[in-house]
């Protein structure tokens, strides 16, 4: 974490001591072409419709032992439910009966593949809801949830229906090397949100992936954070190293932690990229 940092984090610390607790989820059921996809839902009071962000998970997964979702996750739904928008949270993994795959080598659920359909899926189902803005239906991800998401938004994946596609798109930190070398574009406007010391990701990929998109592809934009690490908007997280962890829900390289400057920033960045 910077130095200069540190009066900032002290600062969102004690706000988020104070701060309203987020609202309970509601579980919902998406139908799969096999089996079933489980999703947690914040919506706002009211009929509607408003935008929704279906928000994708890390390697570690969605909920804990106890809690359906992780603080994490839980402090960006509330974020969103204060702009107005509803939130969508698919769990890749607990629906399948895996655990985290972080560390996992030959995982079962892929970026490309599974959660993918993930995605497609949720945006079906979100289309047949009446309080939802079909028009206004964005993505964000986190990591492995963030590398589904560049898979999502190519060409090639678009939806075959006449509906309005996805509104915008948010990726913090993910895996851009295999997208870099494929020459990823986008039909989707797309946000990189990234740390300038991130040493699981790759920053220099991910500034490849987004540079080579221009000229070829729909609106992508890249913002790298000096000095912030993995994880860099994850509340209350003092910046480790990896190495020698056993905690199966983190990578087994690197190091994370929180910056508070990057968090505060990426939160402006977000709320405007999805007010578009």
């Amino acid at each position: 974490m910077r130095l200069p940092s540190i009066a900032l984090f002290l600062t969102l610390l004690l706000s988020a001591a104070h701060a309203a607790p987020a609202p309970m989820p509601q579980q919902v059921d998406i139908p799969l072409a096999s089996g079933v996809l489980h999703a947690q839902l914040y919506k706002p009071d009211g009929d509607g419709p408003f935008p929704t962000v279906i928000a994708l998970h890390g390697c570690g997964g969605l909920g804990g032992h106890s809690d359906p979702v992780l603080p994490r996750y839980r402090d960006w739904a509330a974020e969103l439910l204060k702009a107005g928008s509803a939130v969508l949270l698919p769990d890749s993994y607990g629906s399948r009966e895996v655990g985290p795959q972080c560390r996992v080598k030959e995982g079962h659920v892929k970026a490309r593949r599974e959660r993918v359909a993930d995605i497609v899926a949720s945006r079906a189902w979100l289309m047949k809801q009446t309080w939802v803005a079909r028009n206004r239906i964005s993505l964000i991800g986190w990591a492995n949830g963030a590398s589904a998401l560049l898979w999502a938004v190519r060409p090639q994946n678009a939806a075959r229906d006449a509906s309005p596609d996805f509104r915008a798109a948010v990726a913090f930190y993910p895996d851009c090397r295999i997208s870099a070398g494929l020459g990823w574009s986008t039909r989707v406007p797309t946000l990189v949100l990234i740390g300038g010391n991130d040493d699981v990701s790759s920053p220099p990929a991910c500034r490849q992936m987004v540079d080579g998109a221009h000229g070829r592809s729909a609106l992508a934009r890249i913002v790298v954070y000096p000095g912030a690490y993995h994880d860099f908007d994850r509340a209350n997280t003092p910046l480790h190293a990896l190495a020698g962890s056993t905690d199966a829900a983190t990578p087994d390289r690197g190091h994370l932690g929180t910056d508070a400057e990057a968090r505060a920033e990426a939160q402006k960045e977000v709320a405007e990229w999805l007010a578009r």
